[in-house]
């Protein structure tokens, strides 16, 4: 089904064909149009998503109801309200499409699954999730000792071509500035 999700795995991991046969008969392929909700919150998770193509945000309202951008996801990115998924409790994300998406999806039981029957693809998912959680200890620590022009910096750098996707609003809401603050930063650097 997916020669995307093949190349990615093999990023990592090497594997025969009848490996990837059997390992992508898991994968459900799921299409959504720009604005659409993949999860919302309070939604039991029972997925995880693999993009194909497209973009989508994961955000955090609060009790006053103020958004918060937790992460987008690209192509070949993984997203899903992953406490909702591994700890089997409702979502307390919304994960909406910026563009239109292609994305594939696995169960937690047809994960657990094929990780148990192959530990190729439990080495893929071990390696997958620490890379996450690298990410989000980076940015939870970008987001407590940088300023906003390091912020701005750090994410030009670390994502070239997503800003060229994303909305200066978008932008600045997801490095925690004001759309204002953004457009003095960005005007010597093109995003």
């Amino acid at each position: 089904m997916s020669l995307e999700l093949r190349k990615h795995i093999e990023e990592i991991v090497s594997l025969t064909d009848e490996e990837f046969e059997y390992i992508n008969r898991h994968f459900k392929l799921k299409q959504l149009k720009k604005h659409q909700y993949l999860i919302q919150a309070d939604e039991q998770v029972k997925t995880i998503y693999f993009v194909i193509s497209g973009l989508l945000k994961a955000t955090f309202n609060d009790l006053n109801g103020k958004e918060y951008i937790i992460q987008f996801a690209m192509e070949n990115w993984w997203i899903s309200d992953f406490q909702a998924f591994y700890n089997n409790v409702k979502s307390i994300t919304n994960i909406s499409c910026i563009e239109n998406v292609e994305l594939l999806s696995i169960s937690k039981e047809d994960l657990d699954k094929i990780c148990r029957e192959n530990h190729k693809m439990e080495h893929f998912f071990r390696v997958k999730n620490s890379s996450g959680y690298v990410a989000l200890q980076q940015r939870i620590l970008s987001l407590l000792t940088t300023n906003p022009k390091e912020r701005f910096e750090q994410f030009s750098r670390q994502y070239p071509r997503l800003g060229q996707r994303l909305s200066k609003t978008i932008i600045a809401a997801y490095l925690g500035i004001s759309r204002e603050t953004l457009s003095r930063l960005s005007a010597k650097t093109v995003i």
